[in-house]
């Protein structure tokens, strides 16, 4: 697979992109399911199992498969079911995993796996969503007599109480989407379908015998614009945020008590990438974003939870037969303690899926920006360019690919980003510029970060920035006469920024009668001009030519003595 701007992780066909820096090392474990459809993920941190449920829903006849993973990649068990199964969820403790059958709620021992008892629930034909709050399973129930009719039938939310199924009161059409959050909370949130074209999401108390619910919100204005299109949820470990990967507009952040837009949200994906899947890590630092994108476009991006903080991502792009091609919706969950992401992937067609497990580096390394620098030419002139270079030092292991820092520079005119830069193996880097204002301009440059190393503090160096000169040269006879006249050919130059328009040079005459200024020349557009002139006295005469300048260049003349005779 072609890495261009890229690390290919070991062993395997991934791709590990990073903007700006190319670097973060991150190890990647993968694994093919033995399944052609997929439904949920649950993660056992306490006997580090990965749970994954195939989907197969719409028949009667078609059972389900459960496979069981360790957090290294090794399959261990699967586990069959007489039913096709869908939606996964583990009991606070870890030790009961609950599986969302066709007819019924399941339980499993996570220690043994062996099966425990588990109440019958309503039929369901397209697939269930279970979460565990508050002690107990919530599930959705869909029932239709063809799977066309998923999309829009009415989900039902059930709980178990007692060891029995109940209707909590709570459905709608569509997809019904159940995500966890701390504090005995829970996300509903709606897929965009027919017969709901301005999805909800919701966030519900579930400590109680019935869920309550608080804070709603839909998103489309008067005119049905920028409706919700679900395919993700995710709550922060500390519950203020809800992250939403919306397949229309992207990775939304709200906050958790009104549902409101965050004071900072996260940047767009990439373009061409589609928001697929969202999870915070279980210690809070990051945020996995996944995307369906094709090519080079990344598919994943593992950040800072914190939208304020600049450190470059993380971008994986899954492109392969042995990898996968995007991320799949609903397909991401972390460990608790942050050192593993796992991530389903599947192919083009969906009808292949991959376990991703990656652990993003746990060390962040310091990095340092040297305050001496040298720019060339010594005197920087306007429209002209200019290399302003510095050096970059950083503690851990070599990089696998250059770093890169960012420079901006700033002038009269404000502050102008500059792009990037890429340093060299021996810590060298050159920013190239053309200022285009005469005065001070102070270069900014810094250094972002990565998950492998911290963002450096800037640095700062500042050019006295000078016209650009400007020559005139005179072609003349060293000798003419009063009766055929002077005849002067020259040639202007002007360096750094292109004129606006023509020079126009003033042309003045010293004889023994004194000086006078002739009729003004215009400077063609070879740069190449002349002069006519009938002398009016005989002896030496100085022709001048001269240019006064302007905001950028420096004014320059020449002159030329002709010896002129009757």
């Amino acid at each position: 697979m072609a890495t261009a701007l890229a690390a290919a992780l070991t062993g395997t066909g991934l791709t590990l992109a990073v903007a700006p820096a190319a670097h973060a090392a991150a190890s990647d474990h993968v694994a093919k399911l033995p399944f052609t459809t997929f439904s949920a993920l649950a993660v056992d941190n306490v006997h580090q199992r990965v749970f994954l449920a195939d989907a197969r829903v719409g028949s009667s006849s078609n059972n389900g498969q459960i496979a069981v993973y360790t957090f290294a990649g090794e399959r261990i068990s699967t586990i069959t079911t007489a039913y096709h199964v869908s939606g996964l969820a583990l009991s606070a403790d870890a030790n009961t995993l609950y599986v969302g059958e066709r007819t019924r709620i399941l339980s499993y021992d996570t220690t043994t796996l062996a099966a425990k008892s588990g109440p019958t629930a309503p039929t369901d034909n397209c697939g269930r969503e279970v979460v565990v709050v508050g002690g107990k399973p919530y599930y959705t129930s869909q029932y239709t007599d063809n799977l066309t009719q998923c999309a829009t039938a009415t989900s039902y939310v059930d709980d178990i109480t007692n060891g029995y199924w109940q209707r909590t009161g709570w459905n709608d059409s569509g997809k019904l989407l159940l995500e966890g959050g701390p504090n005995d909370t829970f996300l509903m949130g709606q897929a965009l379908n027919a017969s709901a074209s301005n999805p909800f999401i919701s966030v519900f108390d579930g400590s109680g015998a019935t869920p309550v619910r608080h804070a709603t919100r839909r998103f489309a204005d008067a005119g049905g614009a920028g409706a919700l299109n679900l395919k993700d949820a995710a709550v922060s470990p500390d519950g203020t945020k809800v992250a939403l990967a919306d397949a229309t507009a992207g990775t939304r952040l709200l906050n958790t008590d009104d549902l409101s837009d965050a004071a900072e949200g996260y940047p767009p994906l990439p373009e061409g990438a589609a928001a697929s899947s969202v999870a915070f890590s279980g210690d809070g630092k990051y945020i996995a974003r996944g995307a369906s994108a094709t090519g080079s476009t990344p598919d994943l991006l593992v950040q800072p939870a914190d939208p304020g903080d600049a450190t470059a991502p993380l971008e994986f792009v899954f492109e392969g037969s042995q990898d996968g091609d995007r991320v799949a919706p609903r397909g991401m969950e972390w460990s608790a303690d942050g050192s593993r992401l796992f991530a389903v992937t599947t192919n083009a067609a969906g009808n292949q899926f991959w376990l991703h497990i990656i652990q993003p580096p746990a060390v962040q390394y310091d990095v340092r920006l040297g305050e001496t620098f040298t720019h060339s030419p010594a005197q920087a002139v306007a429209g002209e360019p200019l290399s302003v270079r510095g050096r970059l030092e950083y503690d851990g292991p070599a990089p696998a690919e250059p770093m890169k820092v960012r420079a901006t520079r700033t002038d009269a005119n404000g502050t102008h980003d500059l792009g990037t830069f890429t340093v060299r193996a021996d810590g060298a880097y050159t920013v190239l510029d053309e200022p285009d204002l005469v005065g001070d301009a102070t270069y900014t440059v810094s250094y972002l970060g990565d998950l492998t190393h911290r963002p450096a503090t800037d640095v700062t160096h500042t050019v006295s920035v000078g016209k650009a000169a400007s020559s005139i040269s005179l072609t003349a006879p060293e000798e003419a006469s009063m009766r055929t006249g002077v005849h002067i050919t020259g040639t202007f130059s002007a360096q750094g920024r292109a004129l606006p328009e023509r020079a126009v040079l003033k042309v003045e005459r010293t004889d023994r009668q004194g000086t006078g200024t002739l009729s003004s020349v215009t400077v063609g557009a070879d740069g190449t001009f002349t002069i006519d002139d009938i002398p009016r006295t005989r002896r030496e005469t100085t022709y001048k030519v001269s240019w006064p300048g302007d905001e950028l260049h420096q004014g320059s003349s020449a002159s030329a003595e002709v010896y002129v005779t009757r």
